[in-house]
């Protein structure tokens, strides 16, 4: 994916940097990024608040957190599903949880959500389908 986003980056003349690391340590300076993406991500950091705490630490007073995630579904059948099969999901998809309120966590560390959009992706089971994309902020 990091080829495929410099060559994007290239063609429409933005400057990009990209890093591989674990998001619970990031090695930039505190205040010096414009803009974090995460992309199914939260789901499988077993240190979310930790990583959370980094971004907050690395983003700028003025800068966004895009995001896109999976995770609590708003339907009870649904949720109770994946807390039933969350033990056993984690162990066969690399540590990722299926029941975690995305919005929530961010709210908790000190983020406020400035975009949210929610729905079942199409053709995807509901207990993994139930997804969150938008923005955040860091909360004043």
């Amino acid at each position: 994916m990091h080829i495929k986003a410099k060559e994007a980056a290239s063609r429409n003349n933005i400057n990009l940097e990209l890093i591989d690391l674990y998001a619970e340590d990031i090695p930039v300076e505190e205040n010096s990024v414009d803009t974090i993406v995460i992309t199914y991500t939260l789901c499988s950091i077993n240190e979310t608040e930790t990583a959370l705490k980094e971004f907050h630490r690395v983003l700028k007073s003025d800068g966004t957190l895009i995001f896109c995630e999976h995770g609590q579904s708003p339907d009870r059948n649904i949720l109770n599903w994946q807390n039933r099969i969350n033990p056993y999901w984690r162990k066969v998809a690399g540590g990722c949880n299926l029941n975690k309120n995305i919005p929530e966590i961010l709210k908790q560390n000190n983020f406020e959500i400035t975009n949210l959009e929610t729905m079942y992706l199409p053709s995807t089971p509901k207990f993994f389908g139930y997804n969150y994309w938008g923005t955040a902020k860091i909360d004043k």
